[in-house]
This record gives C-alpha cells, sequence and structure tokens, in this order.
C-alpha cells in the first residue's frame, strides 16, 4: 500500500491531489492513504451552497480567519483549524456501487480503533446537532464538569468511480474552543440546526494535542498488516507543498 505524506501548497491543490491520487488507484490497482493536517480553511459541503444564507456563511468563516472553500465530498461545515486531520483511505475496485455500508461500517472501526491506540476510549455516534451529521460520527467522552458529555471527533464520507474508491474523514485533534466559535455563526447563516458544546477534541477525551500521533495512528489502522512504501506527496503527484 502506497503511503503519501505531505500537503499541497493549497486547498484546492491538496483536494486536486486526492483526485490524482484515486485516479493512480483506478489505473495501477494499488491502494493508497494519505493522513495529514489541511491548511486552516472553512470546507462547505454541495448542500450548504445551495441555502439561502451561503454568502453570509462564508463571510462568517473569512471574519474569523477561516478561508471558505468548496468540497466535492461530504455534508456540512467543516472547520480545519491546522490541528485538524484529514485522512482519505483509497482503495481498487471491481464495482464501487456494491459494500458502501460496509466501508462506511470498517471506516468507523478503523477510526476508533486508532482513537483507542492513543488512549481515547471512543464509540460511534455522534451528540444530538453536531457539525456535519451523519450515521458513521465517532464520538467521545470529552470533560465538562462531570466528565460525561459527549462530543464528536470525527465525521466519515465516501466518493465511489468506476476502479476505485475514496473514504475520507476529518478528525478534530484539539481547539475545540476555536471550532465552535466559528461553526456556530457559519451554521447559524445556513439555519442548519449545530449545537456548539457537540464539538469534541482528540485532546480533550484523554488522547494528545499534537497532530502528528494522530495522523500515524490513523495511517497504521488504515494499512493495517499490509507492506507499505512511503512517498512525499510531492513524488507522488508533482504538487509542491
Amino acid at each position: 500500500m502506497r503511503v503519501i505524506r505531505g500537503r499541497a501548497s493549497t486547498p484546492e491543490d491538496d483536494r486536486e491531489a486526492t483526485r490524482d491520487l484515486l485516479d493512480a488507484v483506478s489505473e495501477s490497482g494499488e491502494p493508497a492513504v494519505r493522513a495529514l493536517t489541511p491548511h486552516r480553511q472553512l470546507a462547505f459541503g454541495r448542500r450548504d451552497a445551495n441555502e439561502p444564507g451561503y454568502d453570509a456563511a462564508r463571510a462568517a468563516a473569512s471574519e474569523r480567519g477561516f478561508p471558505p472553500v468548496e468540497r466535492s465530498v461530504g455534508g456540512r461545515a467543516v472547520a480545519y483549524t491546522g490541528t485538524t486531520v484529514a485522512f482519505a483511505a483509497l482503495e481498487p475496485t471491481d464495482d464501487g456501487r456494491t459494500g458502501i455500508t460496509d466501508r462506511y461500517e470498517d471506516a468507523v472501526g478503523t477510526v476508533i480503533d486508532a482513537l483507542d491506540s492513543l488512549g481515547v476510549d471512543a464509540e460511534r455516534g455522534e451528540p444530538p446537532e453536531s457539525f456535519c451529521p451523519g450515521d458513521y460520527s465517532v464520538q467521545a467522552r470529552c470533560g465538562g464538569s462531570d466528565g460525561e458529555e459527549f462530543g464528536k471527533l470525527a465525521g466519515i464520507a465516501q466518493r465511489v468511480t468506476a476502479d476505485a474508491t475514496l473514504v475520507s474523514g476529518v478528525v478534530i485533534v484539539a481547539d475545540r474552543g476555536e471550532i465552535r466559535e466559528v461553526l456556530a455563526p457559519v451554521y447559524d447563516a445556513l439555519d442548519v440546526p449545530f449545537d456548539p458544546e457537540s464539538v469534541g477534541s482528540v485532546a480533550s477525551a484523554g488522547g494528545p494535542a499534537d497532530s502528528e500521533p494522530v495522523a500515524r495512528a490513523l495511517e497504521d489502522a488504515i494499512v493495517g498488516d499490509r507492506a507499505t512504501t512511503v512517498e512525499s506527496l510531492a513524488e507522488a503527484t508533482g504538487r509542491e507543498a
């Protein structure tokens, strides 16, 4: 399995790099994985772009120092602070239309296993009115006065082409306060229910506040027992950091 490390110079180049890798998996049949810390940004989904308050939501993100971008996969808006980790598992397939639910289920288990290796007792699910709500999310107890409050740590998305699948996700490592502060006005502008207290983080759930061990744990969990080759993003795609 190809392990691709690093990020491109801009959020758009980064998304293009993942598309390049998906094409490469389709052509070669060799799986690949990325786990990285994306540039600081507020990534909106396609549904967000169709909302009447979309322009106001973009302005709210920009005013708080989060450049707004649009992504082609996933659901509602997600904030990346610079410590947030994104992962992408790219696999060849003969028929991507089958096994969609199984891939989601496997991805949830993979994220839980990765977090467990970091000392986080995570489970499937999310609190009510979470950011980017979805059936395939991961949560953990994240403190509060009684230590019993659940917070959403991760969400998972999927994209399928004729010959390859892309299962991707985002894991909140730290900066939950900053994420709450930007997502509250963004979701309000989009008129989408959102509870700021639903935002969790690996750090607040007892894990590291450093993105590097989180990225490597996700990478290891996705790779499993497969042999790997490690490449920089520049080597793999020609896109410089």
